[in-house]
C-alpha cells in the first residue's frame, strides 16, 4: 500500500494546490476575497456582497467602510463575464447609498458603467448598470459626467430592450438627466422621442408614468415640440387621454399637450385630430380636479387662436367655464379664470359671460387667500372689461371696483398689474371713475408709481391717465404728490413706461394749475429733451409737451415762436423772447427780481385791474374778494396762502413809497411784499381794449375790422414808419427808458409808444383775442413778428369760396393785406 501512495504522489504536479472549500461568515472576509486572482472566488465574493448589500442601507455603509468600493469599481470591467456581472450587481445595489455616491465621485466610475450598456453585455448587466446610473443620476455632478461620457445614447437605445426592468431603469435615468436643460435638447437630437412614445403602450404603469414625465419635461424645449409634432406625438398622447383605464395618466398627458400647443402649426394639427373635442370632454366629464385644471389650461392655450375662439364659442365653452367656477378646488378656479381671460378676447364671449352671470363669482375670487387665484381673477376681469362697458358696470354692481382698488396694494405683482388694467378699462365711464376714486384709488396708484417693476409701472401709468380726465382727480393727484413721481418716469429707459407717463401728463395738463405744477417739477425740461431725441421721442411725448405749452401760452410762444388763432391770450401773458428747446423758461416773478440789465425787455399784458393785488378786510373778503384768474396763476411760481389785512397793506404801501424815494433804481420786486407780488395793472392797455371794442366791434365788414385794428395798433405804437427810415425810429432807446422808469426788466405793452414789428404784432394779437377777431402770431428773426389772418376769397362760379391767408401790415402801410407766401410777404418778414 505504501507503494501505491508513493505512485499517486509521483503522478500529481508538485505546484498544484488542492481545492479548499471556504465558508465565510463575515463581510470583511468577502471584501478581502475581492483581491483574489481566482475568477471563481471573485464571482462568489461579488455575489455574496450583492446579497449582503441588498439587506439594508447599514450593510452598504459597512461594506464601504471595509473598502469594497474600490475593488468593485475595477471588477465591473473584469474580462470574465460572471465576475463582471456580479460586480455590477453589487455596485449597483450599493450605489443607492448616499455615502457610497460620495465615495464613487473620487473613482471616475461613470465611463466604466456606461460601457456596460453596450449590446454585447447580457440583460442582467444592462439591468444593474442602468440601476446604478439611475441612483447616481439624481446628483447634478453625475448628470454632467454621464452627459460628457455620452451616456444618453446607449440609455435611449435600451428603451427598446425586451426586458421591462431595463426599460424602467433606462427611462428613469433619462428622466433624472433631463432635469438639466442641455440633456433635454440632447434627447431630441438623439431621436429619443419615438422610443419614449412607444413606452406609453407598455403594460407596466410605472414605465408609462416615467415615460410621460420624461416627455413632459423634454417638451418644454421648442425644438423638441416640433419633433414631437412630426413623430405623431399628439396621436399617442390623445390615445392615452381617450382611454378611461389610463385615467391616472390623464393629468400628465394633458401637461404634455400644454407644452406642445405653443405654435400655430401644432394647434392646427391638434384641432384637426379632434383634440379640442377631447379636451372639452375631459373638462366636462372628469371628476379629478387636476385633470380638469390641466384640460382647462389646454383649452386656454387653444383659445389663443382667433379661429379656435370662434369654435369654442360655438361649443358654448362659456357655460362650461362658468359651471367650473363653482368648484371648490383652487387650481381649477385659477385655470378657469385664466381661460376666461383668453376666451374673452372674443367679443361675443365677453357678452356671454355677463349673461351667464360669470362676472360676480369672478369678482368674489378677489377675496381669495391665494395670491395666484386673486391674480387670475383680476386678469379675467381685465379681459372682460376690455372695450365692454356693460361688463364694467357688472363689476361695479358686484362691488368689484372696491376690491380691484384693494388689489392695487397686493404684494403680488401680477395682481396689482391686472387690477390696474381692469380699472383703466372701467375708467372710461364717468360715474365709474368717481366710484373708483372714492375708494382711494389715486393714493394706491401713486404708491405704485414708485415701484421698480416695469409691468406695474406700465399698468399704473395707464390707470392714472384714464382716471385723471376730471379736474377733481387731477387735484387729488396733486395733493398726494403724484405729479413728481409721474414726471420722474419720463426718464425711464423703458419706452412703454415713457409713453404712458407722457400720456398721463398730457391728460393732467388739461388744467392750468396742474400744468404749472408739472412744469415746476421739471416736466417741461424733460419732455423737451425727450423730443429732441429721435429714439426716445414719441407721439405722446410730443402731445404732452404741446399740452403743457397750450396751458401756458407765454411758454408756447417763447419755445415755438407761434400762436395759432385758437390760442387765446389772457391777462398775465408775457413774452421774454425766444428760448431754445431744452432751456429753462423764465418765470415772470423771477424776472421782476432781476436788476435792470441790457438784455431784451420782457413784454407783459395785464389790462384787468383785479389782477393787481387788492387788499380787503376780513368782512369785505368774504363777499367780493378778487378771485385768482387762470392767467394770474401763471405769473409766479407760488401762490399766496393768505390775504393780508387792510392795515397791513397800508403799511406796506407807505414803506414802498419810502423805499422808492431812497433808491429808485432798485428792482420793482423790492417795492412789494414778496408773497403778494403781482403784475402791475396796465391802464393804457385797458384803454386800448376799450377803444378797440367800441370802435371796431360795431363794424360789419371783416376786412374793415382788421384794418381798423391795424390802424389802432399802429397809432398806439408810434405811427407809420417808412422802410427807409427804420433806422431813425429809435424804439430800442424808448424801451430802455421804460425799463429804467419802471426799474424793471418787465415792460407793460400799453406803455410802449414806439414799438417795432414784434411789439405791434403782439399788441394786435392780444387786442384781437379780446374783441373776438381771429389771428395768429408768428415770430421771425431780427426782431420781426407778424400776424396772419384768414379772409374768405371771392365766391367761385361753382362751389364755395375758400379762406385765404394774409399778413396784415402794422408798420409801413397799416391795414394793408399781404398775401401769405408772396414775395411781398417775404419782404415784410425779412427786409
Amino acid at each position: 500500500m505504501g507503494k501505491k501512495v508513493k505512485k499517486e504522489a509521483e503522478t500529481c504536479p508538485k505546484d498544484v494546490f488542492d481545492p479548499l472549500p471556504i465558508e465565510s461568515k463575515t463581510a470583511a472576509t468577502a471584501v478581502l476575497m475581492l483581491s483574489s486572482p481566482e475568477e471563481e472566488v471573485l464571482a462568489k465574493a461579488c455575489e455574496a456582497i450583492h446579497k449582503f448589500a441588498e439587506k439594508g442601507d447599514e450593510n452598504k455603509t459597512c461594506l464601504m467602510c471595509l473598502g469594497a468600493i474600490e475593488p468593485l469599481s475595477h471588477l465591473i470591467s473584469h474580462e470574465d463575464k460572471i465576475v463582471r456581472r456580479n460586480a455590477v450587481m453589487a455596485l449597483a445595489v450599493m450605489a443607492s447609498n448616499n455615502e457610497v455616491k460620495k465615495r464613487l465621485k473620487c473613482l471616475d466610475v461613470i465611463p466604466a458603467i456606461i460601457s456596460k450598456l453596450s449590446p454585447e453585455e447580457n440583460v442582467m448587466v444592462h439591468e444593474f448598470a442602468t440601476l446604478c446610473l439611475t441612483s447616481l443620476s439624481v446628483d447634478f455632478s453625475y448628470k454632467i459626467q454621464i452627459f460628457d461620457s455620452n451616456g444618453l445614447e446607449p440609455l435611449i437605445q435600451l428603451l427598446s430592450s425586451p426586458d421591462p426592468d431595463v426599460k424602467k431603469n433606462s427611462v428613469e435615468c433619462i428622466f433624472n438627466l433631463v432635469q438639466d436643460v442641455q440633456n433635454r435638447a440632447a434627447v431630441q437630437r438623439l431621436n429619443g422621442l419615438p422610443p419614449l412614445l412607444d413606452l406609453l403602450r407598455s403594460e407596466f404603469p410605472v414605465i408609462q408614468q416615467l415615460a410621460l414625465r420624461t416627455i413632459e419635461k423634454i417638451t418644454t424645449d421648442t425644438e423638441t415640440c416640433v419633433a414631437f409634432r412630426n413623430v405623431q406625438g399628439f396621436e399617442r398622447i390623445l390615445e392615452v387621454v381617450a382611454m378611461k383605464e389610463f385615467s391616472d395618466l390623464h393629468e400628465m398627458a394633458l401637461r404634455v399637450i400644454l407644452n406642445c400647443l405653443e405654435d400655430t402649426q401644432s394647434m392646427q394639427l391638434f384641432q384637426t385630430m379632434g383634440g379640442l373635442e377631447q379636451l372639452l370632454q375631459c373638462v366636462g366629464t372628469s371628476t379629478v380636479a387636476e385633470v380638469q385644471a390641466n384640460a382647462v389650461k389646454a383649452v386656454a392655450k387653444m383659445a389663443q387662436s382667433s379661429e379656435n375662439r370662434k369654435i369654442l364659442h360655438e361649443r358654448n365653452i362659456e357655460k362650461t367655464l362658468t359651471d367650473l367656477l363653482m368648484q371648490e378646488n383652487e387650481s381649477v378656479r385659477m385655470a378657469v379664470c385664466q381661460a376666461v381671460a383668453t376666451v374673452s378676447q372674443n367679443l361675443s364671449s365677453r357678452d356671454t359671460f355677463r349673461c351667464l352671470d360669470a362676472i360676480r363669482p369672478i369678482v368674489q375670487l378677489l377675496n381669495s387667500e391665494g395670491s395666484e387665484l386673486r391674480t387670475a381673477a383680476a386678469e379675467a376681469l381685465s379681459s372682460l372689461t376690455n372695450s365692454n362697458n356693460l361688463n364694467a358696470y357688472a363689476i361695479y354692481d358686484a362691488e368689484g371696483d372696491r376690491l380691484l382698488v384693494r388689489q392695487l396694494q397686493d404684494s403680488c405683482t401680477g395682481a396689482a398689474v391686472h387690477a390696474a388694467s381692469a380699472l383703466t378699462n372701467m375708467a372710461s365711464q364717468e360715474d365709474l371713475r368717481k366710484s373708483i376714486l372714492s375708494h382711494e384709488a389715486m393714493p394706491a396708484l401713486v404708491e405704485l408709481l414708485h415701484s421698480t417693476d416695469n409691468n406695474i409701472l406700465i399698468s399704473a401709468t395707464q390707470a392714472v391717465a384714464s382716471l385723471t380726465c376730471d379736474a377733481e382727480a387731477r387735484q387729488e393727484l396733486r395733493n398726494v404728490g403724484g405729479l413728481s413721481a409721474l414726471v420722474q418716469l419720463l426718464k425711464s429707459i423703458n419706452a412703454e413706461i415713457r409713453r404712458n407717463a407722457s400720456w398721463a401728463i398730457s391728460v393732467c395738463a388739461n388744467d392750468e394749475i396742474t400744468a404749472l405744477e408739472l412744469c415746476n417739477v421739471g416736466a417741461l425740461e424733460i419732455l423737451q429733451e425727450i423730443n429732441l431725441s429721435s429714439h426716445r421721442s414719441n407721439k405722446f411725448s410730443q402731445l404732452a409737451l404741446q399740452k403743457l405749452m397750450d396751458s401756458n401760452l407765454s411758454l408756447k410762444y417763447s419755445l415755438t415762436g407761434h400762436l395759432s388763432s385758437s390760442d387765446i391770450t389772457t391777462d398775465g401773458f408775457y413774452d421774454p423772447g425766444q428760448i431754445r428747446m431744452g432751456h429753462q423758461f423764465p418765470v415772470l416773478e423771477d424776472i421782476s427780481k432781476q436788476v435792470v440789465n441790457q438784455h431784451r425787455a420782457t413784454i407783459a399784458v395785464n389790462g384787468n385791474p383785479q389782477n393787481q393785488f387788492i387788499t380787503k378786510g376780513p368782512e369785505e373778503g368774504k363777499q367780493d374778494s378778487p378771485t385768482e384768474t387762470p392767467s394770474s396763476s401763471v405769473l409766479s411760481g407760488k401762490r399766496s396762502s393768505k390775504t393780508p389785512s387792510k392795515t397791513k397793506a397800508k403799511g406796506h404801501k407807505e414803506e414802498d413809497e419810502k423805499k422808492k424815494e431812497e433808491d429808485e433804481c432798485k428792482p420793482q420786486q423790492e417795492m412789494m411784499v414778496e408773497e403778494t407780488w403781482s403784475l402791475p395793472y396796465d391802464a393804457a392797455f385797458h384803454n386800448l381794449v376799450k377803444e378797440a371794442a367800441e370802435s371796431i366791434m360795431p363794424l360789419q365788414d371783416e376786412v374793415k375790422m382788421y384794418t381798423a385794428l391795424a390802424m389802432l395798433v399802429c397809432d398806439a405804437m408810434g405811427g407809420r414808419v417808412e422802410p427807409q427810415k427804420l433806422h431813425d425810429f429809435l424804439w430800442e432807446l424808448h424801451i430802455s427808458e421804460l425799463k429804467f422808469e419802471a426799474c424793471s426788466n418787465i415792460v407793460l405793452i400799453g406803455k410802449i409808444k414806439k414799438g417795432t414789428y414784434f411789439h405791434r404784432a403782439l399788441l394786435f394779437k392780444v387786442l384781437a383775442d379780446r374783441i373776438g377777431l381771429s389771428c395768429s402770431l408768428i415770430r421771425g428773426e431780427y426782431n420781426r413778428a407778424w400776424n396772419e389772418i384768414l379772409i374768405m376769397g371771392p365766391k367761385k362760379t361753382y362751389g364755395y369760396s375758400q379762406p385765404e391767408s394774409y399778413i396784415i401790415d402794422l408798420m409801413h402801410q397799416p391795414g394793408n393785406l399781404i398775401k401769405s407766401n408772396s414775395q411781398a410777404a417775404l419782404i415784410y418778414q425779412t427786409i
